[in-house]
Parts: structure tokens; C-alpha cells; sequence
């Protein structure tokens, strides 16, 4: 397809796009891979149709089309890019056992890689809380990630609350409850949840 004209970095974008299974911004991009998608390198993967880009305020957000999500696909049978280094040629050989064990199950990128709701829940928390640890309202959260189905986020809710230090409870003072609090709540053992609470790490 396109593999001559693209550098080891936009191909490094278009995979974790694929791994991520969601819309990003630069800023995720370098927190999930050190990476960026900017300038002409990004104008190019636009215009091969491999990565819509779409500036919301200052930032651009970058989605993989369905034509990138073919070209992630063909790309786990290709050589590692030139110049790649150590780490290139790790990358390659992992995607080339991907490979390998899609071919042998019949399953597919789309079976492997799924969002991850959980972290983007987290995440959504952190940035609402400023990292304070302090509740935050579902119906906030599920506002702010407002893309995410409600079974999913629901899911989620349920996964994190497994863990140590996170807290899905119900508000104390039910009279304070809105109408998109009820509709946001999750049920978890039977009782209806209405704020999230991760505690911050000493």
C-alpha cells in the first residue's frame, strides 16, 4: 500500500491507534507512546485516508479510518521500517506473531483490540478531580465520555471498583440527587452508584 512513503513514526501512530481502538489527541499519544501526530506528517495521513484528524479548540483529535484499519492489518506481515532500531524490530516481531495466532484462530484486529473504557473512565476522573482525589459525579463522567456506551461505562465502573483504592459509592444526602444522577447511576450489589472516588497514591 503506502509503506515506502511513511516514516517509522506515522506507522508507530496508526498502530497504537489500532491497539487503543479509540479516538486520540497528541496529548494521549505521547502519554501512551511518546509519540505525536502533527504538521505535515499528519496532512499526509490524511490525505492517504489512514487517519481522520478533527481540531476541537487548540488540539486535533486522530481516528483510524476503516482504509488504516486495513493497513494495520497488512502491516503485521511487513518488514520493520528502516532505521526502526532495537525497539522497531521488537515491535515487528511481536505484530508478526499477532499474525501468526489470527491466521491460526480466524479472529481479527477489531476481536483483539478493544477500548479501554476503564482507563478512559480513569483518566476522565484524574482530569475532572485535577488529580485531587476527590468524588466526581457519574453523571459527569458519563458527560464527559459521552461517546462511550452506557453498558460499557457501566462495565467499567464495575472493573474498577475491584480495585484498591477506588470507590463507586452512593450519595449520602439523597436529597441532593438530580434527575441525571438517577439516570447516570450504576447498580452495584444491588445499590444504585452516583460518584467515583479514586484515592491518590502517598
Amino acid at each position: 500500500m503506502t509503506d515506502d512513503r511513511l516514516t517509522a513514526t506515522q506507522r508507530f501512530v496508526l498502530l497504537v491507534l489500532m491497539a487503543e481502538a479509540r479516538e486520540l489527541t497528541n496529548a494521549e499519544l505521547s502519554a501512551v507512546a511518546g509519540i505525536k501526530l502533527d504538521g505535515k506528517p499528519r496532512q499526509q495521513l490524511n490525505d492517504l485516508g489512514l487517519v481522520d484528524s478533527t481540531r476541537i479548540g487548540r488540539a486535533y483529535v486522530h481516528e483510524l479510518t476503516d482504509r488504516g484499519a486495513v493497513w494495520c492489518t497488512e502491516e503485521l506481515a511487513a518488514d520493520r521500517p528502516a532505521r526502526s532500531g532495537g525497539a522497531g524490530g521488537t515491535l515487528y516481531t511481536v505484530l508478526a506473531g499477532l499474525r501468526r495466532h489470527l491466521d491460526e484462530s480466524g479472529h481479527t484486529l477489531a476481536d483483539v483490540f478493544r477500548p479501554n473504557v476503564a482507563g478512559q473512565v480513569e483518566s476522565a476522573y484524574t482530569e475532572l478531580s485535577r488529580g485531587k482525589g476527590t468524588p466526581i459525579r457519574l453523571a459527569i463522567l458519563r458527560d464527559r465520555l459521552d461517546g462511550v456506551p452506557a453498558d460499557e461505562f457501566d462495565r467499567a465502573l464495575g472493573l474498577l471498583a475491584r480495585r484498591e483504592g477506588v470507590h463507586v459509592r452512593s450519595e449520602a444526602d439523597q436529597k441532593t440527587l438530580t434527575a441525571e444522577d438517577a439516570d447516570a447511576a450504576v447498580v452495584l450489589a444491588g445499590t444504585a452508584r452516583h460518584l467515583l472516588m479514586i484515592e491518590v497514591p502517598r
